[in-house]
């Protein structure tokens, strides 16, 4: 298994790299649409929907959802201050607000979703469709100006919920305890949480003292942190849904490492969140 692990990341980490820096935003935002298609698919089955051929059309119908949205903004103008788009960030901040009162009280709160596929559909929803437009418009952002301004905020955030991950691994492992939340995911501890945390502040404070950027150190730091919270969250609440669904991963796409939703739960949250903060909260960049 951990030698399928690191062939595999061996094999993803430069493709994502070249898809950051390589691609034009039109060409980006298609490669994150056939992502977010691929996550739809692996969501219908945490929503109750076995049927291969169910999960198809979702992933169509998500495809197709975020390519409408696309294609009513003019000339591919991935403006945070569009209504639209601001909304899906905002809905983000939203949904996982509620995402983290459910995963507080599960397994009491299942019973108010566990059997409506209709609600596991709007999760996924807004999981997803925030994500997408995180990821996009962050490529855009002063695209006419850098071409690669973009891409090395969105490496950041990467690197950011990465870092975090493997700290929160490393003290855990050393450290661990008390555990986080037993009831949704047995394997974090309350030290590797902080762990992983610490190693997100380091992070940001390096990216914020050697990079020559427009933006605060604090007002960085903050946004910093609550987007690694919010991939603790993340990841989280796909445990959560993968438990109620009974499966141990979303999917089988990436040998070693499970399915899409796998690799990109922590992301799916801490990516709107942050943009959300850093551009309309704050109104930096």
């Amino acid at each position: 298994m951990l030698k399928y692990r690191l062939i595999s990341a061996f094999i993803l980490i430069p493709v994502v790299i070249a898809a950051l820096f390589w691609l034009p935003p039109v060409g980006f935002a298609i490669a994150t649409l056939v992502v977010c298609m691929l996550a739809a698919w692996e969501w219908g089955q945490l929503s109750g929907f076995t049927s291969r051929t169910q999960r198809v059309w979702l992933a169509v119908l998500c495809g197709l959802l975020l390519a409408a949205m696309m294609l009513a903004i003019p000339e591919y103008h991935h403006s945070v201050h569009l209504p639209m788009v601001a909304g899906a960030l905002w809905i983000a901040l939203g949904w996982w607000l509620v995402a983290l009162l459910l995963v507080l009280t599960y397994p009491a709160s299942a019973s108010a979703w566990r059997h409506s596929k209709v609600l596991r559909l709007i999760f996924g929803i807004c999981t997803i469709v925030p994500f997408f437009w995180g990821m996009v418009v962050l490529r855009s952002w002063h695209y006419d100006a850098n071409h690669y301004i973009g891409a090395q905020w969105l490496l950041y955030i990467m690197v950011l919920v990465w870092g975090a991950d493997s700290g929160a691994y490393i003290f855990g492992k050393m450290f661990g305890k008390h555990k986080l939340a037993p009831k949704v995911s047995p394997g974090k501890t309350w030290q590797g949480f902080f762990g992983g945390l610490a190693t997100s502040a380091v992070i940001s404070w390096a990216f914020g003292a050697l990079a020559n950027l427009n933006v605060a150190v604090g007002v960085l730091l903050v946004c910093s942190l609550v987007a690694a919270l919010a991939s603790v969250l993340g990841d989280l609440t796909e445990s959560m849904f993968k438990r109620e669904a009974g499966i141990k991963d979303s999917g089988h796409l990436i040998p070693g490492h499970g399915g899409i939703l796998d690799r990109i739960d922590s992301l799916t949250a801490a990516v709107p969140v942050f943009v959300c903060l850093l551009l309309l909260v704050f109104g930096t960049l």
